[in-house]
């Protein structure tokens, strides 16, 4: 009998539920003295809750049934103590993150007990605290669906008057810790998608549609940031701030992609609330203005930062209004965007306050341009429901000519450094790549692909529609206006009605425009300042733009580009005869399969965090300038320039692109030749091959100090490689030797000491160059490349007269690896142009 009394109870049963089910009602206060018996029982109630929602469903009709819900509501009142709170939020959290039964999460959300855990007056202060309480909400909201979600709002008249789980997540959208904005931004996605129209209504209507505002302003302030750091790095090149930069990145494109998620809920209202905000807070005011050739140092975005920051947006937030907007804008002058564009931003507050003070109804400005003027007309004023962003165009005069931010993107292609005129490139290919954006809207900024263009002059001709079977057979022809439709008028209509700019007299004709694309390409093209990369991406937009006869290019383009190739291919013909010509095929064939690759692509070759970030080669620390390193950097890009202007002559001649460059086959090694006679074959040498010692001159040298060894050298080439040989003659096998060293032959500028006139000395550089096998690196910036240096070798020989014979043969091989290289790339070297 006293046994079956003391028996211990089953854990995993009802019993033990009810057991602590009781301990707790009858807990009147919680302090330190009982803290670690709430805590194990709060903790013990979810497990076994846990496990009777998946094999005994009693479990949670005892919950129900004994309110236990409300008990823990009571705990969390009576609690004096933190631990006993982070527990509460821990055990609800479990629950229903674990209770698979649907009558069970009906019950968890009912009766306000989850609303008033929301609303409870916790100490935020503590890091604990906080960060269980926003697992709390997370776990909520992954629970919602557009039955559950009825439970946790309270509605008036049909409409949603209250929605705890939303209004306090949001108030932590900016919180300092990252982990904390991720959490409430994965749960405001999880509110989107539900798709519940009073929902929806609620959340996008004030005060509650600020958020939105305020998260563009929080972005805003990070794209400024992100600025500032690209503007400080070439003060500190360091790692460590490529690291800082790469990071920023990183979180900027994540709440881009934030954006994105947050449109694919498919609420139209909260389109036109980014778009809105996207063009007033950020974009107009500060991107645009930022692109200015002469910008004001006052700018808090420079012009890289903000080509940038417009390719990701165009990129990653698909909102065809948002897109289309952006490119109509690039017909307006840079005036109109860059006077007192910082009025608007002043009146705003960034961070989590981010709310439009004293905000004033704006007037319906309109800028004219009219004789070289740029004014502002104003009209009365009259109501509107829009808003008009103050300080984005001001009353002003300019006798100066008139850039359009289409321009200053071509002027940044022709004459801007590497990183405007990398990042002018990708806003064009972006633009061009951006699905969003009308076809009407690629014509009239000029970049509008040719097959696009064919399609669609073909249609006007089918359908009788104007002059288009006259322009589809001929392409000088062409109106001020010529293609374009009532979508670019509705778009300039919107930046002058919602954004308050308007333009006179924006008379577009795609043709004219296409014409300024297809100079500044072909001015980049002939450009010898600029980076071989960003040849290879203008490469790429030009061949989408005119991709198929010589009949499509300008007699003048054609010119530039034959003048441009003559003068690269003259160059190339040096290297025949330079430092690295052994290498000089291998390259040309490896960049000539690359750039087929590039500019045959569907999509530009690299991300837009290149243009803040290129790779990394390396610098003139690492490389001196005369350095065999340095020389190969030069021939590779040589090679890069002349295979893309190869290519693009072959695309004008109308030509197909074959998979390989048209070289020469290597021939047999002759005869008479001294590799022949020493024993080597096609395969070539390398350390340990066993050669015989014809025309092997003895010499000693020393690679310590201290220590002269003795060798035989020889110089010998096969075919387009050659070697400055050292060998030890075998004791066992007279006129036979081991090669111990081995060194490429070409660039040994070898030299006769004016002293000691037995002595030789060559420099040896590296068999290959580091940067044509890179690390494997999606990271720009990050890319760093181990230097290599060059070597010396002093050979002392016997007599003055085998010093000068050495010097003889290294000449004789170096010239006829020479002539071997020229020959197998005659057919590379003469296009007929």
């Amino acid at each position: 009998m006293w046994f079956s009394f003391w028996r211990p109870r089953d854990r995993f049963s009802l019993d033990e539920l009810r057991y602590l089910t009781n301990q707790l009602q009858k807990v009147q206060i919680v302090n330190e003295v009982n803290k670690d018996f709430v805590i194990e029982a709060l903790r013990s109630i979810a497990e076994l809750l846990t496990y009777g929602d998946q094999h005994d469903p009693s479990f949670f009709d005892f919950f129900i049934e004994n309110q236990v819900m409300g008990e823990f509501i009571r705990i969390l009142n009576i609690n004096k103590t933190v631990s006993v709170s982070l527990q509460l939020l821990q055990t609800i959290s479990i629950l229903i993150q674990n209770l698979r039964r649907e009558y069970a999460i009906y019950y968890m959300f009912s009766n306000e007990h989850v609303n008033h855990l929301i609303t409870y007056s916790f100490d935020f202060r503590n890091e604990e605290i906080l960060s269980y309480y926003i697992s709390f909400l997370r776990a909520i909201s992954g629970k919602l669906n557009k039955s559950t979600i009825s439970l946790l709002v309270m509605t008036q008249d049909e409409e949603v008057v209250s929605f705890p789980l939303y209004v306090e997540a949001i108030r932590f959208a900016f919180h300092e810790e990252s982990m904390v904005r991720t959490a409430v931004r994965s749960l405001t996605l999880n509110v989107y998608h539900v798709g519940d129209d009073f929902v929806n209504k609620f959340i996008t209507s004030a005060p509650h549609s600020d958020y939105f505002s305020n998260l563009v302003s929080f972005f805003r302030d990070q794209c400024i940031n992100l600025s500032k750091l690209v503007s400080e790095y070439p003060k500190n090149p360091c790692s460590e701030s490529v690291s800082v930069i790469l990071a920023t990145l990183d979180e900027i494109e994540d709440n881009l992609y934030y954006f994105s998620d947050v449109i694919s809920a498919g609420i139209p209202v909260v389109g036109s609330l980014i778009t809105d905000n996207m063009l007033q807070l950020l974009i107009l005011p500060l991107l645009f203005p930022a692109l200015q050739i002469d910008a004001d140092s006052n700018l808090k975005i420079g012009a890289a930062t903000s080509l940038y920051l417009l390719c990701c947006i165009l990129r990653i937030v698909k909102i065809k209004d948002l897109a289309n907007t952006i490119a109509a804008a690039f017909l307006y002058p840079l005036e109109v965007f860059a006077a007192n564009s910082e009025a608007k931003i002043n009146g705003y507050v960034s961070g989590n306050n981010c709310t439009n003070e004293n905000e004033e109804p704006y007037s319906d400005s309109v800028i004219a341009v009219n004789a070289g003027q740029l004014c502002v007309d104003i009209p009365n004023k009259a109501s509107s429901s829009h808003v008009h962003p103050e300080g984005i165009i001001a009353e002003r005069s300019l006798s100066c000519s008139h850039f359009s931010l289409r321009e200053t993107l071509l002027s940044y292609i022709t004459d801007g450094d590497d990183a405007r005129a990398l990042g002018s490139l990708n806003v064009l290919a972006t633009l061009l790549q951006t699905k969003e954006l009308d076809e009407s809207m690629l014509d009239v900024l000029g970049i509008l692909p040719q097959r696009k263009q064919h399609k669609k002059l073909l249609l006007q001709a089918l359908v009788g529609e104007g002059s288009g079977e006259e322009q589809l057979f001929s392409f000088e022809s062409g109106s001020p206006r010529d293609g374009v439709s009532t979508d670019l008028d509705g778009y300039l209509k919107k930046l002058k009605e919602h954004y308050g700019v308007s333009i006179v007299g924006a008379g577009a004709s795609p043709r004219m425009h296409r014409n300024q694309v297809l100079d500044a390409l072909v001015k980049l093209l002939c450009r010898s300042n600029i980076s071989t990369e960003i040849l290879w991406d203008a490469g790429w937009l030009l061949r989408q733009l005119l991709p198929y006869s010589e009949a499509e290019f300008k007699s003048h383009h054609l010119k530039l580009l034959k003048d441009s190739y003559r003068n690269c291919r003259s160059a190339l013909l040096q290297e025949t005869k330079g430092i690295w010509v052994d290498l000089l095929i291998t390259v040309l064939c490896d960049q000539w399969k690359k750039c087929k690759r590039a500019i045959e692509a569907s999509c530009p070759r690299k991300e837009p965090k290149c243009i803040l970030l290129p790779f990394e080669k390396l610098n003139s620390e690492d490389s001196p300038a005369e350095s065999s390193v340095a020389a190969g950097e030069r021939m590779c890009d040589l090679v890069k320039v002349f295979v893309l202007l190869h290519q693009l002559q072959i695309f004008s001649l109308g030509r197909t692109l074959p998979e390989q460059p048209p070289i020469h086959p290597p021939i047999d090694i002759p005869e008479t030749s001294r590799a022949k006679t020493v024993g080597l074959d096609v395969s070539g040498l390398k350390p340990g091959t066993e050669i015989r010692l014809v025309h092997a001159l003895p010499c000693r040298i020393a690679f310590e100090r201290g220590k002269e060894r003795h060798f035989h050298f020889l110089a010998v080439s096969v075919g387009t490689l050659g070697w400055a040989v050292l060998v030890e003659e075998l004791p066992l096998k007279q006129n036979y030797g081991i090669v111990r060293v081995a060194a490429p032959l070409a660039g040994t500028n070898p030299r006769i000491d004016d002293k000691h006139p037995r002595w030789l000395h060559l420099r040896v550089r590296p068999s290959t160059l580091p940067f044509l096998d890179p690390p494997n690196s999606s990271n720009p910036g990050k890319t760093r490349i181990k230097s290599l240096v060059d070597g010396r070798w002093t050979l002392a020989f016997w007599d003055e007269e085998s010093c000068k014979m050495a010097l003889s043969m290294i000449l004789e091989e170096i010239d006829l690896q020479n002539s071997e290289v020229e020959r197998r790339l005659r057919p590379v070297l003469n296009l007929e142009l």
